[in-house]
């Protein structure tokens, strides 16, 4: 079955896991707690269909070659996901072959993107590593896109290794992870607009409600930091993403569409079309019916 994506909202980032199969490792601590139990397709498609959602993109979570089958077979039986961001081992010298046999696979079709949890990665200039560099240009052979799970000190090694592969489109998650909590807007803003100074790079309005503060944040908190990717990377490089489950924490998923409606009120309705459809169609190469299609380089 293939996710619909002719009407309605693309939630282009979400997440599922199941603890009996794997530990999720990053699972830790009281203030995580409530995240320490399965979270299915089954516990998501209510939430996503009364939220006006038709079609969603699940992204990875762990950096395990187990997981991205998986994945893959969940979104060949889903009419819900339209496509998967998935993990290889970008270091590894196979790595475009790993990439082939995910597409050859059970539900491969549906791969549209690959992540690493660089966020968790010490060096602050991992992305530019000779050996990822290789497995980075093996994604963009692939006709695959690469999402940007970093933090802000990391921001200008995604920008140096967007500029060295300008066939590969980078989609940064979560805008990057800015400090919302502290009401900082700086260096964060000034590396976003780096990045988004380059046409191969789109932008996630995704995550904001985990960097704010938890239990009282509001559109105005995080209205600085949604209009700064706004500005800089313009709607038709901007997509919405719930980050459900991670959301939970914060917001309920109808909260966090609302408040992604509120933050982009001021855009023309063709304009907000393209930030909860349209970029995610383009950004992913999903056609109407969900299916992944021949990918369309992101507009500047």
């Amino acid at each position: 079955m293939e996710g619909n994506t002719a009407e309605g909202v693309i939630d282009a980032h979400h997440h599922v896991w199941d603890l009996s199969r794997r530990d999720q490792d990053w699972i830790t601590g009281r203030e995580l707690a409530p995240l320490r139990r399965d979270f299915t397709l089954a516990d998501l498609e209510p939430e996503a269909r009364a939220a006006g959602v038709t079609a969603t993109v699940l992204v990875q979570t762990i950096d395990v070659p187990e997981e991205t089958p998986e994945f893959l077979a969940l979104a060949k039986d889903s009419d819900l996901v339209a496509g998967v961001v998935g993990w290889t081992d970008l270091t590894s010298p196979d790595a475009a072959r790993a990439l082939a046999v995910l597409r050859e696979g059970p539900g491969g079709g549906h791969l549209v993107g690959i992540r690493h949890q660089v966020q968790g990665e010490a060096d602050p200039r991992w992305l530019v590593r000779p050996d990822v560099l290789r497995g980075l240009a093996a994604v963009a052979e692939a006709g695959l896109v690469y999402d940007l799970v970093v933090r802000p000190h990391q921001l200008a090694a995604a920008h140096e290794a967007a500029r060295l592969l300008p066939g590969l489109t980078f989609v940064l998650d979560h805008a990057g992870k800015p400090p919302i909590a502290s009401g900082e807007l700086r260096p964060w803003a000034d590396t976003v607009r780096l990045l988004a100074s380059l046409p191969n790079t789109v932008c996630k309005l995704s995550g904001m409600v985990t960097e704010a503060d938890w239990d009282q944040w509001s559109a105005e908190d995080l209205q600085p930091y949604a209009d700064t990717v706004l500005d800089a990377f313009g709607p038709r490089r901007l997509m919405f993403g719930s980050d459900w489950p991670v959301c939970r924490l914060a917001a309920t998923y109808a909260e966090v569409l609302g408040v992604a409606r509120e933050l982009t009120a001021a855009l023309h309705p063709s304009e907000r079309h393209e930030v909860f459809t349209g970029t995610a169609l383009r950004t992913y190469g999903l056609t109407s019916t969900g299916s992944p299609a021949a990918q369309e380089a992101p507009c500047a």
